[in-house]
């Protein structure tokens, strides 16, 4: 970019704003998220920005995630599938004068249903951009995470997309149901009950009703250290999400894929790299905290503003 302006992640529970420009990021100030700022979006963005728009004058202010769903300021509508930045850039949707709002992707995914994301269009985009090599053919990208989503990307272009809600169910499955007692709910990952579990997870091919009560029933059975049942139902649920994802995504000329791209946290990357592993799918990780600003930084270069 040959100009300064501000480049924010907004999204439920955390917002992110940069005074970003030629040199980079300049400034960075955090807010509260878009469900706490309720209708005071604008009186929020323009408290929070005030010391940059008197040093600078007058900036444009391009955000993603939250902010454009129905929680959030104004919902933008979403952009159909296949997309790429070029067609992020042309559909944002001016809010205000000099505000604009990056739009969420829709399309059919592999299962046949509708599917959606806000905000996760944006960090691929960035990654796309950081990671020029991920342009070139077609590459199975997963960011794991409370709705992981699997993308499916083809010549720089996200073709379509599967929603897994894998981090919610393991949280709710965790934090209030008989698999896991309550003095156990918190206990760091076991990395060898997590393989166990995810075994059981891969072999369910990601039919897993099933199979969640086994984390109990496997406590009652004497099987399953208590301590170590979050453990256990993390990989299961992982390493079902794994297998019907990889099931589902035909990437390579009608062949599953044989290398997957996760993006996130590297602790989560890290399990669903082992899950993979049991597929004999190999992976590549990638640390996700800076693809939202690089894909911000994107779609604004491709904006006529």
């Amino acid at each position: 970019m040959t100009r300064l302006y501000i480049a924010g992640d907004w999204g439920t529970s955390n917002l992110r704003l940069y005074l970003n420009g030629p040199a980079g990021v300049q400034a960075r100030v955090d807010g509260p998220g878009i469900a706490t700022a309720g209708g005071k979006a604008g009186e929020l963005l323009d408290e929070l920005t005030r010391p940059w728009v008197t040093q600078h004058g007058s900036l444009p202010v391009l955000l993603a995630g939250m902010v454009g769903s129905s929680i959030g300021w104004v919902q933008t509508p979403y952009l159909d599938c296949p997309a790429g930045a070029e067609a992020l850039g042309s559909a944002l949707l001016e809010v205000r004068p000099g505000v604009r709002i990056v739009p969420g992707l829709a399309c059919v995914n592999p299962a046949g249903a509708p599917d959606v994301m806000r905000g996760e269009e944006t960090q691929l985009i960035g990654l796309l951009a950081l990671y020029p090599e991920l342009r070139r053919g077609r590459h199975l990208i997963c960011l794991p995470g409370t709705h992981a989503k699997w993308a499916l990307v083809k010549d720089g272009v996200v073709e379509t997309f599967q929603t897994a809600l894998s981090g919610e169910l393991f949280a709710l499955l965790n934090g209030g149901s008989v698999l896991v007692p309550p003095p156990h709910r918190k206990a760091p990952t076991d990395a060898a009950t997590f393989r166990q579990g995810a075994e059981r997870g891969v072999a369910s091919g990601g039919a897993i009703l099933h199979r969640l009560f086994e984390t109990r029933a496997r406590q009652m059975r004497g099987q399953l250290d208590p301590a170590l049942a979050g453990s256990f139902l993390s990989g299961l649920i992982i390493g079902a999400d794994v297998a019907q994802a990889i099931s589902l995504f035909p990437a390579y000329g009608g062949q599953r894929a044989a290398t997957v791209v996760l993006v996130g946290e590297p602790a989560l990357t890290g399990l669903y790299a082992e899950a993979l592993s049991l597929l004999d799918v190999s992976s590549r990780r990638l640390d996700g905290g800076d693809c939202v600003l690089a894909g911000l930084a994107a779609v604004m270069e491709r904006t006529q503003w």
